[in-house]
Formats: C-alpha cells, sequence, structure tokens
C-alpha cells in the first residue's frame, strides 16, 4: 500500500519494441517490468512496426501487472499515469496511448504525454538523485544522437546543442553489424566482437570534427559507408571482424565523448549525462569516463538496465511533472510519431494534427 505524500506515477513505455511499465514516486523507483520483441524482429534484421504493435498489445497489461507486484502495489495505489506519446512507431505509440488512457480514465488519475528522448535523460535521476542545473547531456540510441543543454527538466525548454545529421550512432553499429555478419541489434554484437580486436587496426574516419565542421553535430554514414567499404575489400578472405568491431567502436565513441566534454568545457558546465541504449556500449563509457577525470567533469551514466527503453524512465519524468505542477494532458491527447524535443512534456491532440494538414 501506498503512503501519504506525491503520488505515485505509473509510466507506460511502447515507442519501439519494448513494452515497459515503472512506478515511480518522489524520486524513487518502486518497481518497473520491460518486455521485448527482440526475438521476432531478429529474423529481419530490424524493427517490423506491424510485429512490434502486435506484441504491445499482448504485452501491457502483463507488464503493467509485473510492475505492480515487484512494488508491492496494487492498482488502486497509482495517482497519476504517464506515457511516451512520441517520437517513436505509430501503431506501437497507439497501443500504449490507449492503454494509459484506460488506466487513467478508470482510476480517475491525472494523465501526462512524456517526449521519449526526456525519458532517457530523466533515467538517470532514478540512479544518482536530480540532475544538475544546468547539466550537458548526451543521447545516444538506435534512432536519436543529441548533444543538449539541460537545466530545470519539468520546466525550462531544452537546448540543443547539436543532433545527427543522418545516421544515428546506433543506427551505425546495426547497420555495419550486418556487413559485418553480426546478429541484430548490432549495437550488443558489436561490443561482443570488439573485445577480441585491436581498435587501433583500421583507420577509420571521425566524421564532423574538423576546424570548419559543426562542433556538435553528429553524422554516422560516412563512417557507416568507410567500414562497408572496408568490408567489401575482404571479399573472397575471412574478413577480420573483431578488428573491424574494435576499430569501428572506437571511432564512434571517440567522435560523441570528444564532442560532448569540448561542450561541458566552452558552456562551463560541471556534470556531464551521457543515455540511451548506446550508453550501454563499453567503450563509450569508459572512453567518457577517461576523457571526464581529465577535464575534471562529473560523469553520470544510468545503470544497464535503465539505458536502453523502459517504462521507469517515462514515470521518473511523470513523476518530475508532478511535483513541478504541471497541467496533466488533456482527454483528446495523441501522439506524435516524429516530435522534436523541446519540452518533457508532450501533449499533442488530434485536432492539432488535423489542422496542420
Amino acid at each position: 500500500m501506498a503512503s501519504p505524500g506525491s503520488p505515485v506515477v505509473l509510466g507506460i513505455e511502447s515507442s519501439c519494441d519494448e513494452t515497459g511499465a515503472g512506478l515511480v514516486r518522489d524520486g524513487k523507483l518502486l518497481g518497473h517490468a520491460v518486455a521485448s520483441s527482440m526475438d521476432e524482429h531478429a529474423r529481419y534484421g530490424g524493427v517490423v512496426p506491424e510485429i512490434a504493435a502486435r506484441a504491445h498489445v499482448h504485452s501491457l497489461t502483463p507488464v503493467v501487472r509485473r510492475a505492480l507486484d515487484e512494488a508491492g502495489l496494487t492498482m488502486a495505489d497509482i495517482g497519476a499515469v504517464a506515457v511516451t506519446t512520441g517520437p517513436g512507431l505509430s501503431g506501437a505509440l497507439q497501443v500504449g496511448l490507449a492503454g494509459a488512457k484506460g488506466l487513467a480514465y478508470g482510476l480517475g488519475v491525472p494523465l501526462y504525454g512524456v517526449h521519449h528522448l526526456a525519458g532517457h535523460v530523466a533515467a538517470d535521476t532514478l540512479e544518482h538523485g536530480p540532475l544538475p542545473d544546468p547539466c550537458m547531456v548526451l543521447i545516444v540510441s538506435g534512432g536519436h544522437t543529441s548533444l543538449l543543454l539541460v537545466r530545470d527538466l519539468a520546466r525550462d525548454p531544452i537546448v540543443h546543442l547539436g543532433d545527427t545529421l543522418d545516421d544515428a550512432a546506433g543506427e551505425c553499429f546495426d547497420k555495419v553489424a550486418r556487413v559485418f555478419g553480426l546478429p541484430y541489434p548490432g549495437g550488443p554484437a558489436i561490443d561482443r566482437a570488439a573485445r577480441e580486436g585491436d581498435p587501433k587496426a583500421v583507420a577509420f574516419p571521425r566524421p564532423l570534427t574538423g576546424p570548419r565542421d559543426d562542433p556538435y553535430g553528429f553524422s554516422f554514414s560516412g563512417l557507416k559507408t568507410a567500414a562497408a567499404r572496408w568490408a567489401e575489400r575482404h571479399a573472397g578472405q575471412e574478413l577480420p571482424v573483431a578488428d573491424g568491431a574494435a576499430s569501428l567502436q572506437e571511432a564512434v565513441a571517440d567522435v560523441l565523448t570528444r564532442k560532448a566534454v569540448a561542450a561541458c568545457t566552452e558552456h562551463g558546465v560541471g556534470t556531464l549525462v551521457v543515455v540511451g541504449g548506446v550508453a550501454a556500449n563499453s567503450r563509450v563509457r569508459s572512453l567518457a569516463e577517461e576523457r571526464c577525470r581529465k577535464a575534471g567533469i562529473t560523469l553520470r551514466v544510468p545503470p544497464l538496465r535503465l539505458c536502453t527503453d523502459n517504462g521507469a524512465m517515462i514515470a521518473a519524468v511523470g513523476d518530475l511533472l508532478v511535483r513541478a505542477g504541471a497541467e496533466p494532458a488533456p482527454l483528446d491527447l495523441s501522439i506524435d510519431p516524429s516530435a522534436p524535443l523541446e519540452y518533457a512534456a508532450l501533449h499533442p491532440v488530434a485536432r492539432a494534427a488535423k489542422a496542420a494538414a
């Protein structure tokens, strides 16, 4: 049974291939559960939207129940519901939103729409406490690579210093892994293969790191192509996959951490927070630690279980919004599959979408 105080916030995440539910109150994670449909997509080498949406339909209720059981709570203890409303796969987002609306309406509690990437940022607070104001945030995931200046996540606009111009870091890993003959998802496969390789074996390029380039923008399409061309040159012979994986991983980690630390130094920010699925990469974590230590910057990275998509991170944003006194979402809350990250709360409505059309 929940004790008096701030309400327990249920967070629901369904933007891609993980169905997540989490319960947070006053910045503390009470329980969470995740169901992944990754195995169903692996045979296709990537996420199939229709399969993902069907998996969410089957998994949503059991995942919420598991999260409640872990927390020792019941439905009656839920005081607010937060749900990812974008960005993500349209059908997948619709499943999560429909479930969240049903729960909020049935329980008579407020509903909050949450930006998926803000969830990744908030995930770190569940392990390390409130974010410093300001802090630098590097988001690295399958579809997003961004460098952000964050102040009050629940109240203030999020300032983009740089974003990916084409392939995100995670996309680069996935696509190159396929060329190397490694399984999907590519990020973990590249990381495993790299353990046996030489990171200096292949001189892969470091995109957008020249003096005249975008100082905080990212581009991994050229690196992906360079890796593919390198593999092609080994046609008819055994591909040294470990060396290729280690060299690719080193290039990605070098670019990400170099730009993030430079941004901290230029903007006088003392804390760097690295979040998103690629934050689980071992070389990204170790190189970030090394460079932050040398620069006198505090590094914060969520534990591995909170790096990938999960409901706990959405509940964390909902909890921040509730405690900040933010307005709940309207009843006609809709989804925005391509929503830019401007604020943590994301409350698009259907009529706005129709007016834009």
